[in-house]
């Protein structure tokens, strides 16, 4: 039986909730990649041990009258091999099941996560732990004393940030405008399809220093100048926007496993011509002022606030849904691509010699990157729902054009 503890959903996961979908499952994906073939029973063993250190794992998403609520759960995960489809569906109404996956191919280890549990950060944390367990079951003895944990509680681990730093009274909307989305039909049966780009770290950090900017600005600033190239002439004045993640645990003091991120944009109108340094300029500009901690307070107070007003509260489950879906297609339709950097891994160091790399996917209606850099390898974790990959070839001709030694590899889909 299943303990009786229990716990209300935080109000980002309220949105994942609602608009989970057989394309954009809701889901994210870390991966681990070793320098060896993994043994399927020593990883779940593994993962066996590592729930005992992060049981907000081990739960189940219910349904109340009024708010999703989440419930601890005796289900026990099993470790298969990777076959199907990257970024599955992890929740399902109704439904018993884990929401989150661990499977393997080869050298590497995929922790496939719903995305209403925890954000980047807490799911690489937990598979930091899988891995580290995997290693100590491997290597009897040679890393005994090696520990990944934080020292935090599990209260700690389990505490709803946005409620604890956020909720003032304060309210402005939003003054983004509808994007530039790239142009073309779908992909058939739901699909998405995955790309996932490697470029030399020695290559990609000496031309970002070399004009002033930031890693992320220097990919968000050549992302934008591959999706101006799909856009038709007539649509040269509509805004493309680069929506970003942060990690609001560098802002506050937060050990939360649970999700605790906001997104900033950056925009940009091509209605004349500029260079790709002055572009990478501007973007790098844009985000440091977007970033500053009370643009990004203001944003959070506005968006926890809804939760307290009366009105809101007393509205059933499935209104609720309703409208929480329709506000994010809204909000989508704002967006031209997604970059998610999860910034350099940094494992114990003892782990670094086991470790090759490191990656990342998220499930996406749009175009949604994922950046992690790991062992002088910056990879970039590419998902679209296009059929067209005209975005990803020009940016990846971008990068190549500049003498950078790129590395592309791509999940098969059907036509």
């Amino acid at each position: 039986m299943a303990r009786e503890n229990w716990y209300k959903v935080d109000n980002v996961a309220k949105v994942f909730l609602a608009t989970a979908a057989k394309r954009d499952t809701r889901t994210l994906r870390v991966s681990c990649t070793l320098w060896e073939d993994i043994d399927k029973d020593l990883l779940q063993d593994a993962v066996l041990s590592a729930i005992q250190d992060r049981p907000q794992f081990q739960v189940r998403i219910r349904r109340g009258i009024f708010w999703h609520y989440m419930e601890d759960t005796d289900l026990q995960p099993v470790v298969e091999e990777e076959h199907g489809r990257v970024c599955p569906p992890l929740y399902a109404p109704g439904h018993a099941m884990l929401h989150y996956k661990v499977t393997y191919y080869g050298k590497r280890i995929n922790l496939d996560l719903f995305h209403a549990l925890s954000d980047g950060t807490g799911a690489l944390e937990f598979l930091n732990i899988i891995v580290l367990d995997y290693l100590k079951l491997k290597y009897p003895d040679k890393f005994e004393e090696v520990t990944i944990h934080s020292g935090a509680s599990q209260d700690d681990l389990n505490q709803d940030s946005y409620k604890q730093f956020f909720g003032s009274m304060y309210l402005k909307p939003s003054t983004l405008k509808k994007a530039y989305r790239p142009s073309g039909l779908k992909l058939p049966y739901d699909q998405l399809q995955f790309f996932e780009i490697q470029v030399p770290s020695q290559d990609i950090l000496p031309k970002a220093k070399e004009i002033g900017v930031g890693l992320t600005s220097y990919i968000g600033a050549k992302l934008m100048m591959a999706i101006k190239e799909d856009m038709p002439p007539r649509k040269k004045e509509t805004p493309i926007n680069v929506s970003m993640p942060v990690n609001l645990r560098n802002y506050y003091p937060s050990k939360t496993s649970r999700n605790f991120f906001n997104n900033v944009n950056v925009s940009h109108v091509f209605d004349e011509e500029i260079s790709f340094e002055n572009l990478a300029n501007e973007f790098d500009e844009k985000l440091k002022a977007n970033l500053s901690e009370e643009n990004i307070k203001k944003q959070m107070d506005n968006f926890e606030t809804m939760e307290y007003f009366i009105p809101v509260r007393a509205v059933p489950l499935f209104i609720k849904q309703m409208v929480v879906k329709y506000g994010s297609k809204v909000t989508d339709k704002k967006v031209s691509v997604v970059l998610s950097n999860l910034g350099v891994q940094k494992p114990p160091e003892e782990l670094v010699p086991m470790i090759q790399n490191y990656s990342g996917f998220c499930s996406s209606q749009n175009l949604f990157v994922v950046m992690s850099s790991y062992n002088g390898v910056l990879t970039l974790g590419v998902t679209s729902p296009y059929s067209n990959t005209r975005v990803i070839k020009s940016f990846v001709r971008g990068l190549s054009e500049e003498g950078m030694k790129v590395k592309a590899f791509a999940t098969e889909v059907i036509r």
